[in-house]
């Protein structure tokens, strides 16, 4: 008698076991062969960010300086760039300025949005506004917005959208601009 309860309640637990598993939203989130930067999508583009502000430069980043923002890049991105500054004939608008904001002096300080007020942990994207401003005789503040994207166990940069009153370049956003 007491295994044939066993018995009956096996096929209820088992339905009941199927009934709480929880499924992320995306369960494969590709591969990176590249290295990253550690953290989360916020943490990583602070990092990026802090990078651009403590060694800034004009215009397309080098080979040399592209191979220093790899980590912080999309595969997507990073090739765009790298086809971009190894292109002949290039726009003049792309090798002045700064080209990872809206502004053209670029900012001599940022922050990142926290990303902790996104409700789906399961997202693969997320965009995030950043504060940006530069110093000087006529201090400037602006706000633009950095896409993080998720590829394999890593968060990266995939775009950043101009989101300022006048920005230096036309498109819209970097990746628009680039494809150009």
């Amino acid at each position: 008698m007491k295994y044939q309860a066993i018995a009956a309640l096996a096929p209820l637990a088992l339905l009941l076991s199927a009934c709480t598993t929880v499924q992320p939203a995306y369960k494969d989130t590709g591969t990176r062969m590249s290295p990253c930067v550690e953290g989360g999508p916020d943490t990583v583009a602070q990092k990026f960010y802090d990078l651009r502000t403590g060694q800034p430069t004009q215009g397309l980043p080098n080979a040399q300086l592209l191979a220093k923002y790899r980590p912080y890049l999309s595969d997507k991105l990073y090739q765009t760039l790298l086809k971009a500054s190894g292109e002949n004939g290039r726009d003049p608008a792309l090798m002045q300025g700064d080209i990872f904001s809206s502004l053209p002096a670029g900012p001599d300080s940022a922050s990142v949005a926290d990303a902790s007020t996104i409700p789906n942990t399961d997202a693969r994207n997320i965009p995030l506004r950043v504060s940006l401003s530069r110093s000087g005789s006529k201090p400037v503040e602006w706000q633009d917005e950095v896409l993080m994207v998720r590829e394999g166990t890593c968060w990266t940069v995939d775009d950043i959208r101009y989101t300022s009153q006048a920005p230096h370049l036309d498109g819209g956003s970097l990746s628009q601009r680039l494809l150009k």
